[in-house]
């Protein structure tokens, strides 16, 4: 193959592409980065064989072909090349080596063969819809920091999609729970997800969707498609394909608490602030902050066995029977992290249940979060 590509055009399909591409591999191909010329354009696919990114970018073809090379390499070269540099890439006639070339700068990179690279085949996908770029990042964004990281219970490491009937609307719904804390963010479902499946989208999918739907305006058109196995996003040139996790999403409606009568309305960014402030002392952001509270004022207490206490009051809006009740500290900045609104409003039954939280800018979302003994 021989092809000339402008640097941006190369650099900035390598870097969607390439993130795939884990940088320890026990299996030499999957460490390398497909590049097949196409009419007008050259096509680059890298998998990890749960997921698969590909875009193609505008080129110029001087000999067909295909190849495979070192993807995070590559990489690296395009991204120190000269800004408005031409990149030429060409195969040697036995398909061994490539040569990049552009300027003065020439490298040699070893190729392995076009058929040895393994291709995630789809299969049908009965299910397929439009959806705004914005609209896809909110649900995303204000659910995915309660993902679970904890490899044993797998079904809770992403992001549980689906439709639900919801106040006589069919809603399209995002939910990701680790157990101690509860996101859930819905919009109205749009034309073409009736009858989905409910399905898990993995916590390393849902990261580089993030960053896609990013390089796009709000505004754009994302073409997704699935079945209960596989799923697939079209977002501008670049299409990516991924398994899904094969679980049971538990539950979730049966924890979220229904009859929690205290309600707590304070300002958020000043108690994030103050959450932030008097965790200080805690030699870890995990130790729990206890909130008490009395008639329209609020005491944040953190008590360190190492560094000592700290406290701060909060005027806030709360008429109801006092309470001490305690949380983790990073879970409340996580979540007021994510409220668009000004105020915050805690719905709370007892220092042992779980506490609603509703943002005041957004009746779409909720967060449950589990309280700590303090």
């Amino acid at each position: 193959m021989r092809i000339i590509i402008e640097r941006s055009n190369l650099l900035k399909s390598l870097a969607h592409v390439h993130r795939v591409v884990e940088r320890r591999n026990t299996i030499p191909i999957l460490s390398n980065v497909l590049l097949k010329t196409e009419a007008g354009g050259l096509r680059l696919k890298a998998t990890d064989l749960d997921l698969e990114i590909t875009e193609t970018a505008t080129a110029t073809g001087e000999q067909e072909g295909a190849t495979t090379v070192p993807a995070h390499l590559l990489y690296d070269i395009v991204r120190k090349l000269s800004d408005g540099a031409e990149v030429r890439l060409a195969t040697n006639a036995e398909g061994t080596q490539m040569t990049v070339s552009s300027g003065r700068s020439n490298f040699r990179l070893q190729c392995l063969p076009e058929s040895d690279f393994p291709d995630i085949t789809a299969g049908p996908l009965s299910h397929g819809f439009t959806i705004k770029a914005g609209e896809l990042a909110r649900l995303i964004e204000r659910t995915q920091f309660a993902i679970s990281t904890e490899e044993t219970r797998y079904y809770l490491n992403g992001i549980f999609l689906h439709t639900i009937e919801s106040e006589g609307d069919l809603k399209l719904r995002a939910v990701a729970t680790d157990g101690h804390r509860l996101a859930r963010a819905e919009m109205k479902a749009p034309a073409g997800s009736e009858g989905m499946p409910g399905v898990i989208v993995p916590r390393k999918t849902v990261g580089e969707l993030q960053k896609l739907l990013g390089d796009i305006g709000a505004e754009d058109e994302v073409s997704v498609e699935l079945s209960d196995a596989k799923m697939r996003f079209t977002i501008g040139a670049v299409v990516m394909t991924s398994k899904l996790i094969d679980g049971t999403f538990p539950d979730y409606q049966r924890v979220i608490p229904q009859n929690n009568d205290k309600a707590l309305t304070l300002d958020r960014q000043t108690f994030s602030a103050a959450v932030d402030r008097v965790s200080t002392i805690s030699s870890e952001r995990g130790r729990a902050v206890k909130l008490a509270l009395t008639d329209s004022q609020l005491v944040l207490t953190v008590n360190s066995p190492d560094s000592g206490t700290a406290t701060e009051e909060l005027s806030v809006g709360y008429d109801s029977d006092d309470i001490e009740i305690g949380f983790n500290a990073r879970y409340l900045l996580d979540i007021t992290g994510q409220l668009s609104g000004d105020d915050a409003v805690f719905m709370l039954a007892d220092p042992g249940s779980p506490t609603l939280i509703r943002d005041g800018g957004d009746d779409a979302t909720l967060y449950v979060l589990m309280p700590m003994r303090v």
